[in-house]
């Protein structure tokens, strides 16, 4: 049905959050070191991933495009810096494209090897990956506002609601039988009397309603709307891992 791997969340993670990262950094408003800071923190978890899994459960695809993932991303921030001085103008974003690009490869290897059927174990693995990349990166564009206060929220906005449109495809694909549906009516024991199911249930409302309501602090004028929106930002990710891991854990058993 799928698997729990620490070498695939963690691929999910960078490529996710990597896609996202374009979708910020196409328009050209973000400073770079926005770009630095997530190229950063993804080309590690990309490299983590191909050492985990060259390690444990081997997938050879999967670790080649983690590997290669890392090397992207590490080649997409040495060319922004190198061109700092000249700003996001200078930066070509389609370089931020070709890492996420290269990870869904390797997810889509990931989700065959999961198991069966292996067409919902690939879906599940690509759309978790957007998922839980959209909204880290919302979170961490929420903080960025810190570091440039004359950003306009355009930028956050468009990731928030974004977040919002993925929920329901992410929540379908984990209710698909054989899904949470079976763990929700007892079909499949979560080890827990039930307790799990309830649990998901209860992080994939509380996720939604944050979107809902970050979207709505952030129609306040106040700059203090957007640090308002980072902070449910912040509990929007755990409730969002919540959803995902919560059922490939349950589902992997």
């Amino acid at each position: 049905m799928i698997k729990l791997d620490a070498a695939t969340v963690l691929l999910q993670w960078a490529t996710g959050g990597l896609f996202f990262l374009w979708i910020t950094s196409r328009k050209r408003v973000v400073s770079a070191g926005y770009g630095w800071l997530l190229r950063s923190i993804y080309l590690a978890m990309a490299a983590a991933s191909a050492a985990i899994g060259a390690r444990v459960e081997f997938v050879p695809v999967r670790e080649v495009a983690s590997a290669l993932v890392a090397v992207a991303a590490a080649s997409a921030l040495v060319v922004s810096v190198a061109r700092r001085r000249a700003g996001v103008a200078a930066f070509p974003p389609n370089l931020d494209l070709i890492a996420p690009l290269v990870g869904t490869v390797g997810l889509i290897a990931a989700g065959v090897d999961a198991g069966d059927p292996a067409l919902l174990s690939v879906v599940r693995t690509v759309v978790g990956a957007a998922f839980l990349g959209g909204v880290s990166d919302a979170m961490l564009l929420g903080h960025w506002y810190l570091v440039q206060p004359g950003l306009a929220r355009g930028p956050l906005l468009e990731m928030v609601r974004l977040v919002g449109v993925m929920w329901p495809v992410e929540v379908a694909a984990l209710l698909w039988p054989t899904g949470m549906v079976s763990v929700i009516n007892g079909s499949i024991d979560d080890g827990y009397a039930g307790l799990l199911g309830w649990f998901w249930i209860a992080c994939a409302i509380t996720t939604i309603g944050l979107v809902v309501v970050t979207r709505a602090a952030l129609k306040e004028r106040a700059y203090s709307a957007v640090m308002a929106a980072t902070g449910l930002l912040y509990l929007a990710i755990l409730t969002a891992f919540g959803t995902d891991l919560v059922a490939r854990a349950v589902l992997a058993r």
